[in-house]
């Protein structure tokens, strides 16, 4: 009688957590660009993968086209029981609230902005840190002290991009050039390789040997232009370091995947918080990346100056300045 009595009580538990698993439905939203633009959405995408690959649960997503778009889909995600639903940019933001306030017992969570509501994790990241860093192993690989930097859409987040970068590299040379564009002042800023090529000729003609963007797809397009011409450009948010071998001297990684995993993650696991998280070196939430593709390109000696002021960042020696608290850039 014990026997049977304990496998009717397994059998009740083993139902029981197959119905929690059955009735967790994450969900993902992303922004223009979709989400194999090889930079920010894709970072996401790889994200949810994992946490599917990890836990054998499925998610649902949806790319937007248009931005009537968002609020349409994150409604639609709370309505048929989606939860936490990840909206990936800041353009999401006023969508989100919106929506969020709509469906309390729904958790939500956004990257790059901050919603203040008290069922949604707002997610920033401290890309100044991680700029530097480049910018550093920029100003060391220009052979004549001049670099540029091509920004997506022109909002504060990617001037702090700028900003943090032109600290690296003034770190290196204060005399040294870094020429700044940004593609456009829309949405479609992202998503213009064809622009994105042309300001980087444009840079390249002025001397530019190293260009950093933080364009999204349109980055494609600069870091083309530069390997096209024998020049180096580095990446963004994710790993590009192979889309061009030996032309892209590093890439700015930004761990929106992180994000993403610990999102579904601690929904799934019961540990859900909402609030601002913010990720800079210390978190592991921004940094450079290094792999067969550009082991050649940096010298040990950039390497060490790069780590070297990873760890003054983290240890609080150096303060990397934040433009979206002080949009005066000192560098």
């Amino acid at each position: 009688m014990k026997h049977f009595l304990a496998a009717i009580l397994a059998a009740t538990v083993m139902t029981a957590t197959a119905a929690v698993a059955a009735d967790f439905k994450p969900a993902i939203l992303y922004d223009l660009g979709g989400k194999f633009d090889k930079s920010f959405n894709e970072a996401a995408y790889n994200g949810a993968e994992r946490f599917k690959k990890e836990t054998g649960t499925e998610y649902r997503e949806f790319e937007i086209v248009n931005d009537a778009q968002r609020e349409q889909a994150l409604r639609r995600f709370a309505r048929d029981g989606a939860s936490p639903i990840v909206s990936v940019g800041f353009s999401q933001a006023a969508a989100l609230e919106t929506v969020a306030k709509e469906y309390p017992d729904t958790q939500f969570a956004i990257i790059d902005s901050v919603v203040d509501l008290p069922n949604v994790r707002s997610i920033l990241f401290k890309e100044e840190e991680g700029s530097y860093l480049v910018g550093i192993l920029a100003a060391m690989k220009a052979k004549d002290g001049k670099v540029g930097f091509i920004g997506g859409m022109d909002i504060p987040l990617i001037s702090k991009f700028a900003c943090g970068y032109k600290g690296g590299v003034k770190s290196v040379s204060k005399d040294d050039a870094v020429y700044e564009n940004m593609t456009g002042t829309t949405g479609a800023a992202w998503n213009d390789p064809v622009r994105g090529g042309e300001l980087a000729k444009a840079q390249i003609d002025k001397g530019a040997d190293v260009i950093f963007h933080a364009a999204g797809g349109t980055g494609i397009g600069v870091l083309q232009a530069a390997a096209d011409a024998g020049k180096f450009g580095i990446g963004v948010d994710s790993n590009q370091n192979g889309l061009f071998p030996g032309h892209v001297l590093t890439s700015m990684v930004k761990r929106v995947d992180n994000a993403i995993f610990d999102a579904f993650t601690d929904a799934k696991d019961g540990k859900w918080t909402s609030g601002v998280v913010t990720l800079g070196l210390k978190e592991d939430g921004v940094g450079y990346a290094m792999d067969d593709n550009n082991a050649d390109l940096v010298t040990a000696e950039m390497k060490e100056a790069a780590e070297k002021a990873k760890q003054d960042i983290i240890d609080g020696k150096i303060e990397v300045h934040d433009y979206t608290t002080d949009s005066s850039c000192p560098y």
